[in-house]
């Protein structure tokens, strides 16, 4: 738990102490959730989530104020949770604690409008023009993986997209090198979790 001062992180330990299910972690274990609190994400507040990130552990912020600039930082640099410390009670935090340590995240209704906004404006206005989609995927990327899915050879897809085998065979080489992929199964896999199939 980080918070800006001695009462503030002593009144947030007594409030996570009293719901139950939630225990402290004993010193030198790692803990499932941070819990960090700072009144207004600043510099030195992102410094400091960038350096707890590196535990790999989900973080809980519990603050008065983010701005919109702000917010894909902060989910860069792990936090799973923002709270509201004007308005939030107890339980609020407690359940925010919970749900980040089983892996899911809480937003403000607010926040999360921010949040769709700032993903259609970066489609928009960064990955559109490029041409890639926000799997990172080209459009003749998912021309290939969607004809691979339907089960045609390379040969096939080259005739149906009026591409060499050459550059069949470089497009997938490059999307399965790049996202680290072990083969064309794989790379389908991939494209039907990012749901661009």
């Amino acid at each position: 738990m980080e918070a800006t001062d001695t009462l503030s992180a002593t009144g947030l330990r007594l409030v996570l102490e009293s719901h139950a299910g939630l225990v402290r972690a004993r010193s030198g274990s790692r803990p499932d959730v941070l819990v960090f609190s700072t009144p207004h994400v600043n510099t030195a507040a992102v410094a400091e989530l960038r350096a707890l990130q590196s535990s790999g552990v989900p973080v809980v912020l519990l603050t008065a104020r983010v701005e919109e600039a702000a917010l894909l930082t902060l989910i860069e640099h792990g936090v799973a949770a923002v709270v509201d410390s004007k308005s939030a009670d107890g339980a609020e935090l407690a359940a925010a604690v919970s749900a980040a340590a089983h892996q899911h995240s809480v937003m403000s209704q607010d926040l999360l409008g921010t949040l769709f906004g700032l993903v259609r404006r970066m489609q928009r206005e960064t990955l559109g023009p490029l041409g890639v989609n926000s799997a990172g995927l080209t459009e003749r990327e998912v021309e290939v993986l969607r004809l691979l899915a339907d089960g045609a050879e390379t040969a096939e897809i080259a005739r149906k997209l009026t591409y060499s085998e050459s550059t069949i065979k470089h497009v997938l080489h490059s999307l399965t090198t790049r996202y680290k992929l072990r083969n064309r199964v794989q790379a389908v896999a991939f494209a039907l979790r990012a749901g661009v199939l």
